[in-house]
């Protein structure tokens, strides 16, 4: 295949056929899209683009403003702030995609069983999520992790739990609805079994609700991670997280240098803006109810 029809390919791919129509009608929602998409290539690619190491120091260069050298400044003992806050995206895409995507597991599992069957496995299920989203998300974070302790793979476990289990009745929703559509009843008055039901015409038709709840779990996800890192609950130092950024010197010297407060917390909001709009646009666009409006 030569080039220009390699291009034509691409560009007439259905990702990229979708995502012109997106910059076309959601223009905001695209442009969150595409601070998403740098906000993971500076995550993926943090030990590339990093100027110093992750816990570099150099005395000399204390409490730095922002400049050609360093770019965010210097903090307390002379580690270059846009290097820690690199490393810090690159554990947010970590633990953003992998407990989004925990939660999401959890939440088809369950919502698909709930919805499906329903009976008095639903009830039993549906009063436990019940109960489940009656405790603060905060309060019950905190108490998980006391117990078990800080670090990455709790910290994703835990989040993926958490909203998995609220997130199934949002699946649970979705499946009762394809669950009456006459294309269901067709397959299953033919004889079909249950788990060729669920897999070709059930989760299928619940695609589009569960791209968008993953994509908003994931700035829950890095929300939630910063919030429990700044209550130094979150992944332990020395690896450097937003939440820890906020919390450590940031507040220490934010009255000194203002930036070591400002830098971590503007990426925090910019990076979870963008993930929530992107989110908002996908869910107008891939919901047949949404296309007229």
């Amino acid at each position: 295949m030569n080039q220009p029809q390699f291009f034509v390919g691409l560009w007439n791919h259905p990702f990229v056929a979708f995502h012109r129509k997106m910059l076309r009608q959601k223009k905001l929602g695209a442009i969150g899209g595409i601070v998403f998409a740098l906000f993971l290539f500076a995550g993926v690619f943090a030990d590339v683009l990093a100027p110093m190491g992750i816990n570099e120091t150099d005395m000399r260069q204390q409490l730095q403003s922002p400049s050609l050298e360093h770019w965010f400044g210097t903090d307390h003992i002379g580690r270059d702030v846009l290097s820690r806050i690199l490393y810090g995206a690159q554990l947010s895409v970590i633990v953003g995609f992998l407990a989004a995507g925990l939660a999401t597991v959890i939440s088809i599992v369950l919502g698909v069983i709930c919805g499906y069957f329903g009976g008095t496995l639903d009830m039993a299920i549906q009063r436990f999520v019940d109960a489940w989203m009656t405790f603060p998300d905060l309060v019950l974070l905190i108490v998980v992790v006391s117990i078990v302790g800080p670090g990455v793979t709790q910290i994703i476990v835990i989040l993926g739990c958490l909203y998995g289990i609220a997130g199934s009745r949002i699946v649970r929703g979705a499946v009762i609805g394809v669950r009456e559509n006459m294309y269901t009843h067709a397959a299953q008055s033919i004889g079909a079994r249950t788990l060729h039901i669920l897999v070709f015409h059930i989760l299928p038709n619940v695609m589009p609700v569960i791209i968008v709840l993953f994509t908003t779990r994931i700035g829950a996800v890095i929300l939630a991670e910063a919030g429990l890192s700044f209550l130094g609950l979150g992944v332990p130092p020395p690896a450097p997280t937003w939440g820890s950024m906020l919390s450590g010197s940031g507040r220490t010297y934010m009255y000194l240098q203002p930036w070591l407060a400002l830098a971590p917390g503007i990426c925090l909001t910019i990076v979870v803006y963008a993930v929530n709009v992107y989110g908002d646009a996908l869910r107008d666009l891939l919901d047949p109810r949404m296309r007229g409006a």
